[in-house]
């Protein structure tokens, strides 16, 4: 959930002391979506928390090898693809509210503006994002895990994990409520079966080559 400078700071009750009235997130919190709304406005120094299956994650400080570079090379990957096809929205980090309690931040999304999600009045997007790219550490993050159930439930139709330890993506795709992994096709690409035209080079891409991945979306 993105921070805003607008949030009011946390309150303290005169009854308790420096206590705050409203307790802050933590990590493995378990909480109703309402709750977890409450605390994260208490708490405006927050500048990333999700609500996974009722489960709280905060993030740690992030990485460059691990994390800053790739996710900036899926964003110039997704970034171009958008450019080059009306239509198509693309937010970074961005808080998507989605059924009972949960409330991920993907680390990239790209939806059809007249697709199966919507911006909400207070601009969140409401709705399964027709794409989502998460960056995970490894196969056991709860990117792979809890986080791949929910998106699989709400009818995400494509999701993208690039795990970093195990060096590997995986790009699935939404078949009779089941995720099943896409194969490359004669050329060694993973292609979208729902943007026409977003192609995968996964060598490239975990080799940081970013110009022969977008060398491939023009073809």
């Amino acid at each position: 959930m993105v921070a805003s400078s607008a949030k009011p700071a946390q309150q303290s009750d005169p009854k308790f002391g420096n206590k705050p009235a409203i307790p802050p997130l933590e990590n493995g919190d378990r909480l109703s979506r309402a709750e977890f709304e409450r605390r994260y406005e208490a708490m405006p120094h927050l500048k990333k928390a999700e609500l996974i299956e009722g489960v709280v994650y905060m993030a740690a400080a992030t990485r460059a090898q691990q994390h800053g570079n790739p996710h900036a090379l899926v964003i110039g990957w997704l970034a171009t693809y958008h450019a080059m096809t009306p239509g198509t929205y693309l937010a970074d980090n961005t808080t998507v509210l989605l059924d009972g309690d949960n409330e991920p931040q993907p680390d990239a999304l790209l939806r059809w503006e007249d697709g199966s999600s919507r911006i909400t009045g207070n601009d969140y997007i409401e709705g399964p994002p027709e794409l989502v790219v998460e960056i995970a550490a490894s196969s056991v993050s709860y990117d792979k895990n809890d986080k791949l159930k929910a998106y699989r439930r709400n009818g995400v139709q494509e999701y993208v994990i690039w795990q970093i330890y195990e060096d590997e993506i995986v790009w699935y795709q939404l078949v009779d409520g089941q995720y099943v992994a896409l194969v490359p096709n004669e050329a060694g690409l993973l292609e979208s079966q729902i943007f026409p035209g977003l192609k995968l080079d996964v060598e490239a891409m975990k080799n940081r080559d970013l110009a022969t991945v977008l060398a491939q979306l023009k073809r």
